[in-house]
Order: C-alpha cells, then sequence, then structure tokens
C-alpha cells in the first residue's frame, strides 16, 4: 500500500493528510507538541471554563477554505458562528471605521467613500465562489478563471497606502490599514495590498467568523476527517532526525524552510538549500489574553458588538507602527487585534467573566514587556477596562516559538511577506511545495497562499504528492 508520513498537525498538515488519506493513502502523522492544532489551539488560559485561543482565532479564510469544504470538515462537529459586526476601528475624535459583512451596508457607514468602497469590493464578492479556488493557490499557474481573477488582482499589487489614497473619510482609510496591517509588514510596500483584500473579499462574501468550541475546533474536524480515512496521529514525537521519520513513499512537512534545511541539509539541492536557509523571517506578535468583567466598556457602542476591533489610530498611525516593528523598534503605541469571539460563541465566557484576546505587533524575537502599552491603547478606546480585568495571560514572542518552532521569534505567520515570499513562498519554482528531493514536499504557511486556518497549504502539497505518486490529478478542493 502507497504511504506517507506527513511532520505537524497544524491545520495545512491535517488538511494535507486527510486529502491524502481520502485517495487510499496509508497516512500517518507526527506531531512534536502533546495535542494537535498548531496555531489552532485553544486553552483555559486564564479562568477554568474560560476559553482563549492561542493563535488563530478570526477565520475569514478558513470559511471560505475549499479544501474545508472538500473535506466535509462540518460533517465532523466545525461549526462557524458569525458576530453582529464583523470589525470596528474606532478613532480618537469618536468616529469608527465598521465593517458589516454586507458590502453595501459596510459602505454605507463611509459617507462619502461609499461608492468608492462598493466599486473596489462588490465585484470580487459576488464572484468569490469562483475566485476562492484561484486566490488561494499557488501564482504560477493557469488560472480556472483568469478575467475574474484579474479583477482582483491588479488592486493588489499596490502598496497599502497607495489604496488608501482611493478613500477620503478618516474612518475609511482608518479601516483599511487595520485590515492592510494584518501582513505585518509597511504599508507603503508593493504588494502591500493584496492580504487586506483577500481579508476583505473572502469575509464579506463568508463573515468574519469564529470556529464554536474555539479553534481548537478545526483541527479536531479535520482529525476526525483523517480517522474516517484510516489515517493515525502519533503526539509528543519531535523529529529533529531525518533518521528518525519511518519509510514512506512521500513526506509532507509541514514546517518552516529552516527546520526543513537544518533536516535535510546535505540532501536538499544547493540552490534549495540556500533559499530556505535565507528564508526572511517577519514582525512577531506579543499576546495578552485578558478576562475581563463585563466586556471591554469601549467608548464607541458598536465595538461592544464587534468580533474583532482593530486599535491602531488613523492611517498614517497604523503606517508609522508597521513600519516601525519590521525595523526592529518597538513602538509606543503598538498595532493591537483584539478579538471578542465570546460575542459570537457565548460558550467561551464563564458567567458574566468573558474571554478577550489581544496581540500586539512587536519587532522579530522582541524580548521585552509589551504588556502595559496593549492596556495603555485598550484604555485609549475604552476608559476604565483595567478595572474589569480580573486576570491575565502573557504569551511573549518566545512563547510562541516555544509552543510552536513554526512561530520564531514570535513569527505567527510563518515568514515574512515581502513580495518574493508573499508571491512565491519559500522559493521561485513551479511547484512552490517541492523541496528538490523527490517524494519530499513542504506544506506549512511558509507555502502558498500562506498563513491562515484554510488548509490551502496543505491541500497544495497533497496535490505535488499525489502527483509524484502518479495518482492522478490534483485532489478536488473546488468549493
Amino acid at each position: 500500500m502507497t504511504t506517507a508520513v506527513v511532520v505537524g498537525a497544524g491545520p495545512n498538515g491535517l488538511a494535507a493528510a486527510a486529502l491524502l488519506a481520502r485517495e487510499g493513502i496509508e497516512v500517518t502523522v507526527l506531531e512534536a507538541a502533546e495535542e494537535i492544532g498548531g496555531g489552532t489551539r485553544s486553552f483555559e488560559a486564564v479562568l477554568p471554563g474560560l476559553l482563549h485561543d492561542h493563535c488563530s482565532a478570526i477565520h475569514p479564510m478558513a470559511v471560505a477554505s475549499p479544501a474545508l469544504r472538500s473535506l466535509g470538515a462540518e460533517r465532523h462537529g466545525l461549526r462557524w458562528l458569525l458576530p453582529e459586526i464583523d470589525c470596528v476601528h474606532p478613532l480618537d475624535d469618536g468616529t469608527a471605521g465598521v465593517l458589516l459583512r454586507s458590502v453595501a451596508e459596510t459602505a454605507a457607514g463611509l459617507g462619502a467613500d461609499a461608492a468608492r468602497y462598493r466599486a473596489l469590493l462588490e465585484p470580487s464578492v459576488r464572484r468569490w465562489d469562483l475566485l476562492a479556488g484561484d486566490v488561494m493557490g499557488p501564482l504560477l499557474r493557469i488560472p480556472a478563471h483568469p478575467l475574474p481573477l484579474a479583477r482582483f488582482g491588479l488592486p493588489t499589487m499596490l502598496p497599502a497606502s497607495a489604496l488608501a489614497r482611493l478613500f477620503r473619510t478618516p474612518r475609511a482609510r482608518a479601516l483599511w490599514a487595520g485590515v492592510a496591517a494584518h501582513s505585518f509588514r509597511p504599508l507603503s510596500e508593493p504588494f502591500g495590498s493584496a492580504i487586506g483584500l483577500g481579508i476583505l473579499t473572502a469575509g464579506h462574501a463568508a463573515g468574519w467568523a469564529v470556529a464554536e468550541g474555539g479553534s481548537q475546533s478545526i483541527a479536531r474536524a479535520l482529525a476526525a476527517v483523517l480517522a474516517e480515512h484510516g489515517g493515525v496521529i502519533r503526539t509528543g514525537v519531535r523529529i529533529t532526525d531525518r533518521a528518525q521519520l519511518p519509510p514512506a513513499d512521500v513526506t509532507l512537512l509541514d514546517l518552516d524552510p529552516g527546520q526543513v534545511a537544518r533536516l535535510y541539509g546535505d540532501l536538499l539541492p544547493p540552490r534549495v538549500a540556500a533559499a530556505y536557509r535565507r528564508f526572511r523571517r517577519g514582525p512577531g506578535a506579543f499576546k495578552v489574553d485578558l478576562a475581563v468583567e463585563g466586556g471591554v466598556p469601549w467608548t464607541d457602542p458598536r465595538a461592544r458588538r464587534a468580533g474583532t476591533v482593530h486599535i491602531g489610530g488613523t492611517l498614517s498611525e497604523v503606517a508609522f507602527t508597521e513600519r516601525e516593528v519590521t525595523r526592529g523598534r518597538m513602538p509606543e503605541r503598538p498595532f493591537v487585534l483584539v478579538g471578542q469571539q465570546y460575542l459570537a460563541d457565548p460558550s467561551r465566557s464563564v458567567g458574566d467573566v468573558h474571554p478577550v484576546w489581544t496581540y500586539a505587533h512587536v519587532p522579530y524575537g522582541y524580548d521585552g514587556d509589551a504588556t502595559e502599552a496593549v492596556l495603555r491603547q485598550l484604555e485609549r478606546f475604552a476608559p476604565g477596562v483595567r478595572e474589569r480585568v480580573v486576570g491575565l495571560h502573557v504569551t511573549r514572542p518566545a512563547d510562541f516559538a516555544a509552543a510552536n518552532p513554526n512561530f520564531a521569534g514570535g513569527d505567527i505567520l510563518t515568514g515574512a511577506k515581502t513580495v518574493p515570499q508573499l508571491l512565491l513562498g519559500a522559493r521561485p519554482a513551479l511547484d512552490p511545495y517541492g523541496t528538490g528531493l523527490p517524494g519530499v514536499f513542504l506544506c506549512s504557511a511558509a507555502t502558498p497562499p500562506g498563513p491562515g486556518a484554510h488548509g490551502m497549504c496543505g491541500a497544495g502539497a497533497a496535490a505535488s504528492a499525489l502527483r509524484h505518486l502518479g495518482a492522478g490529478p490534483r485532489p478536488q478542493v473546488s468549493p
């Protein structure tokens, strides 16, 4: 029987394993941690019963993922829940950019920018079911729907700061800047609009959803699909030497390129080894999980109903902080993402005490304490929140790396989204999942389409593995 070994049980490793097992391949997954999930783990960080997501928390790209839909993850307990309001970006003057599921309703709240917002997003949102497979796949291939993809892709080439000039109002510009900042890159870089437009388009099409019962539910559902097809997961197995790997017809690695270079170093083609060793890392995350009695007392009442709140101030302020962290400098007022997943999923709370998930963008490997900076940013738009905090848990960049080596230096995106790495992954190649070693494939978030709980990096690697095995076309992952 054909065999496969997958190293790493994050969402990409699990998706790859499930897709291979569905094709009748005998699959074994090896996970270093004692629990599966990678970035899609959840834990009781502060109080018993109060559920926080360890890393990945809000999932517009995962809801729309062709891989998760194809695998039928919802048949195995994965349930998506939506907040009343997707995202709010408050400003100091009391106004805010408010992101709703509907493009038209979002635009209506942007005043003079309504028509521009609709023109930018409506065409691609209407065609998202056609676009998803092309957008969430490798760049160097013939797209299934070239004209809609071109319409989506042209504005993604712009720096986020340039696209911001489309808008006139401070709240529209700030709302756009906060979403674009998910790339952890300066807003002035080419293709700086790509990740932001992907998130906005998928979010308007499918919603900024959370997984009921925590992001761990995504990993559990994928593991259930794998088990349904006979796959096996072994936890607590850390692979540090390729001699530890059991023999298999194909090996898929949910690892960052640096780990692959260390694992296979002398066997890799020199160009591949060099590319993996010079793979660039991005800024880090400094996370503060809070237990908040009565919820966060946001000044803007709409933020009290939003699953996500972006704290970053104006476009110019967000641009400054993102530039600073990429240069290795810690800003006094960092960009902070706030997750209020309990609004869509009340099962995460304990009575009137609610889990509030926050993290700040910080320099790679930052070893300081950003807790006070995060709390000050919260107080800026929610005066009195400190008095409501009944407990907190801090995850520093080094803690992220210890829990998941793919997150070295706190880089939770598994690599800087510079133009080459954003477009091509770890190295320029027709097959970005191939390592140059026959039968060995890379399937982590360092490959296209990049970070998220969507599993599409794993789907791409599984397709490459099946082609290598001569098992026919890529796995069917269309919506």
